[in-house]
């Protein structure tokens, strides 16, 4: 959630945010008048609370009865304005830092650089369904039978293909300081809403366990939000640096376009996820660093990529930056997305109660910042295809090779 005192001292600058993200800007004027009618009802209650606690100091039964009678109608009054209010102003979204681009839809998004060159095949290429059926190491239609659609398995080299990615991910992140997490593949309701993956709605994500108050969660970014919830963080702790490993369920709902088919967008997949909480002083730096991490790791991949930087129309409610990382994908003729970063700045901390102690003792919501490392499913689909040879086989990345003992995948091997 946005800072109330935002809302209260600044609502023009909210409603600019709010109108750049393509949300609706009405939500402002509800939440001021719905704020003010809760505050009221709040100074009402308290009120007779205070006059209650006098009357029983003095033992004043009888008005102490009368105004208990009162707050009995009241204090219903007051927690229906509170729920009124908190459904309007839990819609607010964060507002984009001053220096993104202002665009109306990912049309408007900016390309910030590109790093290597995509390879020219003197072959026809085959796409990663072709050739993972042809290596005998991808296999949709079991998962399907035994799953549903947009479910697989990985056989012999493609699953060693998946470990050795999340083990080259945690090596290079252990190494700047990011300290390894498995984390839980479920969550209670409050992390998984509090970080932005709804269970309905247009834009639903998490796919809920009936009877219980547990989703499965969408990304690691979900359990090591909730890690830290409801605590006061010392300054001089800062910055704390994860890096997750989890399975991810996605429910994708509608998403059924052009590119769906395959590994691009699928309802289970593994991925190791950075996570950083900092001092809000150090979250455009730290924005930066994670970045320059996922970059790391496709150039030592060596798949060529471009960074594209999210226009305000293009950010979803907790995001006040982001950045994507699109790997070349042959097959496609053009760049997909394999990895994002977002700064949240103080929404997430907000919504879970997550604060930073400074020296002087006061107290502040701190920063959260997340992007992806390996999404085992993105990036797999980008080896098969860039590192595809004419006569089937699949190169394997060198610095992958040390995890999966041999150079190339071949027809025919286990």
């Amino acid at each position: 959630m946005i800072d109330i005192e935002l809302l209260r001292g600044d609502p023009e600058k909210v409603k600019k945010g709010v109108a750049d993200k393509q949300f609706d800007v009405s939500l402002i004027d509800k939440a001021l008048q719905l704020d003010k009618k809760r505050r009221e009802r709040l100074q009402e209650v308290e009120n007779l609370r205070a006059n209650r606690n006098k009357f029983a100091k003095e033992k004043n039964i009888e008005e102490g009865k009368r105004v208990k009678a009162e707050l009995q109608k009241l204090e219903p009054h007051l927690e229906e304005a509170e729920k009124s209010f908190n459904e309007v102003f839990n819609q607010i979204p964060n507002s984009p830092l001053p220096q993104v681009p202002v665009g109306k839809s990912d049309k408007e998004n900016v390309e910030v650089r590109r790093w290597g060159e995509p390879r020219k095949f003197d072959f026809e290429p085959k796409d990663h369904l072709q050739l993972g059926k042809n290596l005998g190491i991808l296999d949709f239609e079991t998962g399907a039978k035994v799953a549903g659609s947009q479910f697989y398995f990985w056989y012999g080299d493609g699953a060693l293909l998946e470990l050795s990615l999340i083990q080259f991910a945690f090596e290079i992140l252990s190494k700047e300081g990011f300290v390894p997490v498995i984390t839980p593949d479920l969550a209670k309701a409050r992390y998984y809403m509090g970080t932005g993956y709804l269970p309905r709605g247009k834009e639903a994500q998490t796919y809920e366990i009936k009877n219980e108050d547990l989703g499965l969660t969408a990304t690691a970014e979900v359990t090591l939000a909730g890690k830290h919830a409801d605590e006061v963080i010392a300054e001089d702790k800062l910055p704390l640096k994860y890096i997750g490993y989890s399975h991810c369920f996605r429910q994708e709902a509608g998403a059924y376009g052009k590119y769906s088919k395959g590994l691009y967008r699928v309802h289970q997949f593994t991925k190791a996820e950075m996570f950083i909480y900092c001092k809000p002083e150090e979250s455009e730096a730290m924005h930066e660093h994670i970045l320059a991490m996922e970059e790391k790791i496709y150039q030592e991949l060596a798949l060529p990529y471009r960074v594209l930087e999210m226009c305000t129309g293009d950010l979803g409610a907790m995001a006040a930056r982001k950045f994507d990382i699109e790997a070349w994908m042959p097959t496609r003729g053009e760049y997909g997305e394999v990895t994002s970063t977002t700064n949240c700045t103080d929404y997430q901390a907000r919504n879970l109660n997550i604060r930073l102690k400074r020296k002087d003792g006061k107290t502040e919501s701190l920063h959260m910042l997340n992007g992806t490392a390996i999404a085992t499913s993105r990036t797999p689909l980008a080896i098969l295809e860039n590192y595809q040879q004419a006569d089937g086989s699949v190169v394997i990345p060198d610095v992958l090779r040390k995890w999966m003992g041999k150079d190339r995948m071949v027809v025919g091997s286990k």
